[in-house]
């Protein structure tokens, strides 16, 4: 049995991730648009995660998203340094999705490729003057929602996200599911309506993906949100590889 996350050393986490089926991972992003993980971080993990929300001094930036026409909701961007999980998190999600992120660019005739270590492509953004963390903690009370959106937050974009769901459904909240669209050329928008358990993990493309059509491959546009919180509390980490300018 695999030991519970929030028991987890962070070298035990690499493995642990390290150890997933990453090519059934890239076979979901390529057929689907998304990839989840069942039962990442425990529920001992979830609740230490969502402790961290009412802590200013572990954020760097508060959000309310009603007053930008976001949604509703608050959001928080975690400060320097990253608490754990997220820092493992992020650093041990990585190169299974650089490899994935590599053969997408090769494919579309892109030439930016990724490093396979997450620090040096961190170093990357930040040469480039983006040197915000990104990884964040999201609060949907009732009435809650996100609207569709992509995070971009500068030159240099890491083609994958990730978002691990901290509460319980049916416990903490009903509604506020986690909603993918792909747009593809000439066509209506197509919805995924994904899915998720307390401490479930979502890979998903940030704003594009490739799709064969009749003339070959080209790029879906992708965006995703969170639908309506019809009761109680929804709260959810986000993480982002590239950091912020």
């Amino acid at each position: 049995m695999d030991q519970p996350a929030e028991m987890m050393a962070p070298d035990a986490m690499v493995r642990r991730i390290g150890g997933l089926d990453w090519a059934a991972i890239g076979a979901a992003l390529e057929a689907d648009g998304v990839a989840t993980i069942a039962r990442l971080l425990d529920p001992a993990a979830c609740a230490r995660l969502i402790a961290l929300f009412d802590d200013p001094a572990r954020f760097r930036k508060r959000v309310v998203m009603d007053a930008h026409g976001y949604g509703r909701g608050v959001y928080q961007y975690f400060g320097t340094p990253l608490p754990e999980p997220v820092a493992t998190l992020r650093a041990a999600l990585y190169p299974g999705l650089a490899a994935i992120a590599d053969r997408w660019a090769a494919a579309l005739g892109e030439a930016v490729r990724f490093p396979p270590d997450h620090a040096a492509f961190l170093a990357r953004c930040h040469a480039a003057g983006q040197t915000r963390p990104t990884p964040l903690l999201l609060r949907y009370g009732p009435g809650d929602y996100n609207r569709l959106h992509q995070d971009l937050y500068g030159a240099h974009v890491f083609p994958f996200q990730a978002v691990v769901l901290l509460s319980a459904p049916g416990r903490d909240f009903a509604g506020g599911e986690f909603v993918l669209t792909e747009q593809r050329a000439r066509m209506q928008s197509r919805v995924e309506v994904v899915p998720l358990g307390q401490g479930d993990v979502a890979i998903f493309p940030v704003h594009h993906r490739p799709v064969a059509g009749a003339r070959g491959l080209s790029r879906a546009v992708m965006r995703h949100g969170v639908s309506r919180v019809r009761a109680g509390g929804r709260m959810t980490l986000g993480v982002i590889f590239h950091d912020a300018a």
